[in-house]
């Protein structure tokens, strides 16, 4: 008897292309999420969901009101924000940037380690040589931390600060700002462009930072960081910046909302109010809204607060609404504008 017939060879081959694309997009999705130094990871999830329980909790007391243990999942996980179609849109963007559009933007990303080497080069070219600096590298590695923290707020405040600032640029931002709901995931709602951006000016600005940095120690080094990430960044992605995209208002006045970015300082940054509009540029500092003239504090009491752009916006939250329609209106930005009438002349009485 014959045996079961085998497939062709061109299937075979696509079979094996596919479990391997397979593999390799599992690998992403288990590292976003289970790598400790992940700015998306359980771990994070974790301890701003338990920072969220305790808040709505104490906040529950403060107005006199019962709290058990029955009320957090509807507390945490309202159905308005689970059904909204703003959710299923943040999703669905989690999904295309994970899988789909991170390795066809890769292309066009300067690295850090790139413009750090050219940085030290040339501050070598310009001033010779450096001998490495009689400290503890631990301490230097601790320097540079900070200062590698610093210099990504700036990067996230000036690449926020443009977003906002120059229509073509808004264009693409604006497709965070159709979220009407808030989320963790909404942190992945980025157009590709608004990515690049980013990730261009980050590279930029630590790089530049980082090779100075290097030079003055005498070495190039790295700061302390966990799985890549900066150690006093994902501190702050533990504490507070997952709850930025949320439903939970918790917020930093008077001194302190003018050094850190509370989640409700970035809840304000959502609003549709246009006196909201461009406050609350910073992702866990206040410090840059603060010395740039864009910072608005919160109230400590929650402030109504409407989220999305402006009504009337078509299909934000579809694949050609969140792909597509920012490249029209980007073109449409650019476009000259007609010029006004001169105002008429009217008869002399």
């Amino acid at each position: 008897m014959a045996g079961p017939a085998s497939l062709p060879p061109i299937l075979t081959q696509l079979a094996a292309a596919l479990a391997a694309k397979l593999k390799v997009e599992l690998g992403l999705l288990l590292g976003v999420l289970f790598k400790p130094g992940s700015s998306f990871s359980v771990y994070s999830l974790a301890a701003a969901f338990l920072i969220a329980t305790a808040a709505m909790m104490l906040q529950r007391r403060a107005r006199g009101r019962r709290w058990n243990l029955k009320l957090i999942p509807r507390a945490m996980f309202p159905r308005r924000i689970l059904r909204s179609a703003s959710t299923r849109s943040d999703l669905g963007f989690f999904m295309l940037n994970l899988f789909a559009l991170g390795g066809l933007i890769g292309w066009g990303l300067l690295s850090y380690s790139t413009v750090a080497h050219w940085t030290a080069g040339e501050l070598t070219g310009l001033f010779g040589q450096r001998s490495p600096v009689p400290l503890n590298p631990w301490l230097v590695r601790g320097l540079l931390t900070l200062a590698l923290f610093l210099a990504y707020e700036f990067a996230y405040w000036l690449d926020h600060w443009l977003a906002h600032t120059v229509p073509v640029l808004w264009e693409f931002h604006r497709v965070h700002h159709t979220a009407e709901t808030l989320t963790p995931l909404t942190v992945f709602r980025v157009h590709p462009v608004d990515t690049l951006k980013f990730f261009n000016i980050l590279a930029i600005v630590t790089g530049l930072v980082g090779g100075a940095g290097g030079y003055l120690a005498g070495r190039l080094t790295d700061d302390i960081n966990l799985d890549g990430s900066n150690l006093i960044l994902l501190g702050f992605i533990f504490v507070t910046v997952h709850l930025q995209h949320s439903h939970v208002w918790i917020a930093f006045t008077g001194r302190w909302g003018r050094v850190f970015a509370s989640p409700a300082h970035h809840q304000i940054h959502h609003s549709a109010d246009p006196a909201h509009f461009g406050k609350n540029l910073g992702s866990c500092l206040a410090v840059y809204d603060w010395l740039f003239g864009t910072l608005r504090i919160p109230a400590k009491a929650r402030e109504p607060i409407v989220y999305g752009v402006e009504a009337g916006e078509e299909a934000p939250h579809t694949i050609t609404g969140g792909l597509i329609t920012p490249f029209v209106r980007a073109l449409e930005s650019l476009a000259p504008k007609p010029a006004k009438a001169p105002p008429a002349i009217l008869p002399a009485e």
